[in-house]
């Protein structure tokens, strides 16, 4: 054994070399990697950022820092922040003012998704009482504190000291907010349910969640309205003859869901005293005799207060659902469709051109018996003894006794012709 691992060494040893020579020529004959080749390079485009909503500067204020942006529904307000959230808080600004030496100015700028959003933060950030002010869309203030709306924004401002020039100021401010297009320039249509008469219109607060309704003062417990069903709730106070009135408007997506809603509704106003929750402080305050519940469509509606019960009827009868039919567009035409509208098409075309044909006949013979009388002659050619007589016969047959004028004519001109010859 050994001595044939001896003979066959060299072999194997040549046949390694040989291996490893070709691998060497490969890699040789391969080209070379770039030492420095460029790595690919991904972009992302982040949003634009949105442009300040207060000024630096404005009539004698400037800013003392630099302006607090607030990108969450947290950094806006940490106590109100799941309203916030509801009405679709986007981002704002928080800025400090100076004027002088001791005048002081706090500005907060909340900007929404759209108009609704904000005059939900307004309609919940304003409490009943406060006098209104001509600032923006709509205004208030309390104090030192003015509050105002335009748009989507809502704007927040607390004076150290308010002045005759005060509300100018903030429609300054207004008048440079940037202002929403589209749908997102809509107010909430449920406002547009609301009865005008006697509304009290400061009161009116507007919720698009639990935390927003109960929050401004909802008359029902959230779940008994049941938010998750996308409802949206409006509450506003009326003064009544007979004393004040509360009058909810629930707006649900459906008329099955909102069928459903005023059975819940109403059976947790007949259990009264055994409600489960219990009735909040605006129901155990209201003239038991006087709370009413009606469903109009979409709407849920419910009135409770003091009035009295007749006052309070008539009040709720006046919220009335409106459906607006909408014609959408369909996807295409069937064959009948099609060939009805093919005949139509062909019996007007029929109709059209034997309309056209006998105007046209009466226009033309018309105009022929008008040219006819014009001439003395009867409207009809019916009665003409008028007619063209043409003589065919050979010229040699009987020369010499014309039959007419025409043929003794024609027979001299022959017997001239003859002389000539």
């Amino acid at each position: 054994m050994e001595h044939r691992l001896k003979r066959w060494r060299p072999v194997l040893i040549a046949a390694a070399l040989a291996m490893a020579g070709a691998w060497l020529s490969a890699a040789q004959a391969a080209p070379a990697a770039p030492a420095n080749k460029p790595t690919q390079v991904t972009h992302i485009e982040l949003p634009p950022v949105p442009k300040p909503l207060l000024p630096a500067e404005f009539d004698g204020w400037a800013q003392t820092a630099a302006p607090e942006k607030l990108s969450n529904a947290e950094q806006a307000d940490a106590d109100n922040a799941a309203a916030l959230r509801e009405y679709g808080f986007s981002y704002g600004d928080k800025v400090n003012y100076k004027r002088d030496a001791n005048e002081t100015l706090t500005m907060r700028a909340l900007n929404f998704g759209d108009e609704s959003g904000a005059y939900g933060a307004y309609s919940y950030y304003r409490q009943n009482g406060w006098p209104k002010e001509d600032i923006g869309t709509g205004g208030t203030s309390d104090k030192n504190r003015v509050l105002f709306w335009k748009g989507n924004t809502v704007v927040d401002a607390s004076f150290s000291q308010i002045g005759p020039m005060s509300a100018g100021e903030m429609r300054q401010i207004a008048a440079q907010l940037p202002a929403p297009y589209g749908n997102r320039a809509l107010p909430p249509p449920i406002l547009a349910y609301l009865p005008q008469g006697s509304l009290d219109h400061e009161t009116t607060h507007y919720a698009e969640g639990a935390a927003g309704y109960s929050g401004s003062g909802g008359v029902l417990p959230p779940g008994v309205v049941d938010f998750d069903r996308g409802a949206e709730a409006v509450t506003a106070n009326y003064s009544l003859s007979s004393g004040p009135a509360t009058l909810t408007i629930i707006d649900y997506p459906t008329p099955q869901i909102a069928q459903s809603q005023e059975s819940v509704i109403r059976a947790y106003i007949q259990a009264r005293g055994k409600a489960q929750p219990p009735w909040p402080k605006p129901l155990v305050n209201s003239d038991q005799a006087s709370i009413e519940v009606r469903r109009s469509g979409v709407l849920v509606a419910v009135v409770s207060g003091d009035a009295i019960p007749d006052e309070s009827h008539r009040l709720i009868e006046r919220v009335h659902y409106e459906a607006n039919l909408i014609s959408m567009p369909q996807s295409g035409e069937s064959e009948v469709a099609k060939t009805g509208e093919l005949l139509v098409g062909i019996a007007t075309i029929v109709l059209v051109g034997s309309i056209a044909a006998i105007l046209l006949g009466f226009f033309l013979g018309g105009g022929r018996a008008l040219y006819r009388v014009a001439h003395g002659k009867p409207a009809s050619s019916v009665y003409d003894e008028e007619f063209i007589h043409l003589d065919l016969r050979p010229e040699w047959s009987e020369p010499h006794q014309p039959e007419s004028e025409y043929a003794s004519d024609r027979l001299t001109a022959h017997k001239s012709v003859e002389k000539r010859s």
